[in-house]
């Protein structure tokens, strides 16, 4: 195990070990299952892929098969795709509850433990990029 910043456990695993391209997709098509039928992040999703949802869940399979197997199948902006989107980060938060139960509901606890740290870390990267949460940089 190595220690994050934060002083989390964060397991030693290779990209690909573990995981699969059937696992991404169970992983992906679960979570976001629950996403949209969450009161508080679904009609977010509904409004904005309002028609795209099948594309989006596409999208999200390529996305988490670029962070986990390095296939490079992703080559979207997160950040312009998130820009202008009532995002809060209590909804960050809520994201991330939720991809964490399904991720250790679906995956190994190693494997869950990668996707969940790998989403953390997006998840920040995002909140400071759009200029929100207790990270975020406030220019003038």
């Amino acid at each position: 195990m190595a220690h994050s910043a934060a002083g989390r456990s964060i397991p030693i695993v290779s990209p690909a070990e573990g995981v699969s391209e059937d696992l991404i997709r169970r992983l992906v098509e679960t979570f976001y299952d629950r996403v949209i039928r969450d009161p508080e992040l679904g009609p977010i999703f509904q409004k904005e892929l309002s028609g795209r949802w099948s594309m989006h869940l596409k999208l999200m399979v390529d996305f988490w098969s670029s962070v986990a197997l390095r296939t490079g199948r992703y080559s979207g902006k997160p950040q312009a795709a998130h820009f202008g989107l009532p995002l809060t980060p209590e909804l960050f938060t809520r994201w991330l509850s939720l991809f964490e139960a399904t991720a250790q509901e679906i995956c190994e606890p190693d494997v869950a433990a990668f996707f969940v740290d790998r989403a953390q870390r997006i998840a920040e990267s995002l909140q400071i990029g759009l200029g929100i949460g207790p990270k975020a940089l406030r220019l003038p």
